[in-house]
């Protein structure tokens, strides 16, 4: 259940007199939701019976799971809210997918990504009227009432600003933080779900973090003040483009309009040197924005950037944010380093140092340092291909039950100063391997995480 504080703040974003709250109805929502288990158990029940009759567990487990996918990512479409916020977020995960599962559904994803059932237009001009007034047409020279993109809990509307400029209009969709955390709610109760699509793959940590942020990312007035310190940070820079805000309620924003190819189109037909360039970008935003901005970009999905014409990557939505007024933490960047150069009990030393080993559990400093190696790959050598392939493997090194890796896995702790951080840089990596990007991925680590740059200390001697 939301906090006191964040049940206040949520009502804040609640209903507008006269106007239609997203949910469509809770009723409605929580039986497509509801649907996902009583389908997977027919599906399951189904499998039973082709087993009984000759085929083999491996080509019905693999049926199961496309049909899981199918519905699952069928019924998250659908719905606003908590669900899409969760496809979404769920979405910069697909290239770890097995391929026979994510290549049907990229396209439904992509949609997750890019597109929803718009709001009528009734309704956007209400929340326009409540939100800056009944005369908020005078404020631009023009409004479409079409919204050019829509998502978790709002949509955008492309206008032109009174004074010439080409602006954004996100406008919440009323209901928005009700729908969330009702949504929210309902995923976790069926998280089950979603290891027939990837066994071992856990979402129930996913779901806990964004029931976290749902007040912050509601609050249209916050995100105003980040995207102004992004905009602060990025100014006139020759890579990254941040839009400027013009204009903010609780529940609209106002920003510069940004042309550019979605990056989703980018992942569909883009050019390799596309491709490269994008991905060089988007390692360079996540890395270089908690040392210039003191804050961390924690939404990184392929909707949330375009590639502009000149070159630069454009960055939009701002909502979820990771405050972190002392940039990234150094003693990851030291730990890199260290593992890098084989130094495997430094290695645990330090995770025992920073908490992701309990000082209770014993590990092998050798089976550590193996474990971590595979991950480090991107950092190994001066670029790396990331790769669809890479991601998938290493997937299922470490979420196969079989896997020493993930027996290993079971023993070591993520620190919660650590989570979101964590979270947001498997969900670039993902990005990135999306894109099959070849990038200078250790360059721009060496010039922005704290730590890593640094000497490494000499190696430790084995009593």
């Amino acid at each position: 259940m939301p906090s006191h504080d964040m049940a206040r703040r949520l009502h804040r974003y609640g209903r507008i007199p006269g106007v239609t709250d997203i949910p469509r109805r809770a009723v409605t929502r929580g039986a497509k939701l509801a649907s996902l288990p009583l389908g997977m158990a027919g599906r399951a029940t189904l499998g039973l019976g082709k087993r009984l009759g000759g085929r083999s567990a491996e080509l019905v487990a693999a049926e199961i799971q496309q049909r899981t996918a199918a519905q699952l990512f069928s019924v998250l479409g659908q719905l606003k809210g908590g669900a899409m916020k969760f496809g979404q977020a769920l979405s910069v995960f697909e290239a770890a997918l097995p391929e026979e599962v994510a290549a049907p559904y990229r396209a439904a994803l992509t949609k997750l990504q890019e597109a929803a059932p718009p709001l009528p237009a009734a309704t956007v001009h209400a929340v326009l009227a409540e939100q800056i007034g009944p005369r908020w047409r005078r404020k631009f020279a023009e409004f479409d009432d079409h919204p050019a993109a829509a998502a978790s809990i709002g949509q955008v509307h492309r206008a032109i600003w009174a004074d010439g400029r080409e602006v954004a209009v996100k406008v919440q969709y009323p209901g928005a933080g009700p729908a969330l955390i009702s949504d929210l709610n309902q995923l976790g109760r069926i998280a089950r779900l979603f290891s027939m699509m990837q066994p071992g793959l856990d979402v129930k940590p996913l779901i806990t973090e964004l029931k976290a942020r749902v007040a912050e990312e509601l609050d249209y007035e916050l995100e105003a003040k980040s995207t102004r310190a992004f905009a602060r940070a990025y100014a006139d820079d020759p890579d990254i483009r941040v839009p400027a805000v013009l204009g903010v309620g609780p529940q609209v924003l106002i920003t510069e309009w940004i042309e550019g190819t979605p990056l989703a189109e980018v992942i569909r037909n883009g050019s390799t040197e596309d491709r490269d360039r994008a991905g060089h970008l988007l390692a360079t935003l996540h890395f270089s924005a908690p040392a210039r901005a003191r804050l961390l970009h924690a939404d990184p999905h392929p909707g949330n950037y375009r590639l502009l014409a000149d070159g630069r990557l454009g960055v939009l939505d701002f909502g979820a944010v990771a405050r972190l007024p002392r940039g990234l933490p150094a003693p990851i960047g030291r730990l890199t380093r260290i593992a890098l150069d084989g130094d495997a009990e430094g290695v645990l030393a330090g995770l025992r140092a920073e908490g992701f080993v309990k000082p209770e559990v014993d590990v092998d400093a050798d089976e550590v340092l193996a474990y971590l190696t595979p991950m480090l790959a991107p950092l190994a050598e001066d670029d790396f291909q990331f790769t669809r392939a890479w991601l998938r493997k290493e997937a299922v090194r470490l979420a196969d039950p079989r896997s020493p890796a993930y027996s290993l896995g079971r023993n070591l702790n993520l620190p919660p100063s650590y989570l979101l951080i964590h979270r947001v840089t498997l969900g670039s990596i993902g990005v990135l391997c999306q894109l099959e990007a070849r990038a200078t991925y250790r360059g721009v680590v060496e010039q922005w995480q704290p730590g890593f740059a640094e000497p490494a200390p000499t190696p430790r001697r084995r009593a």
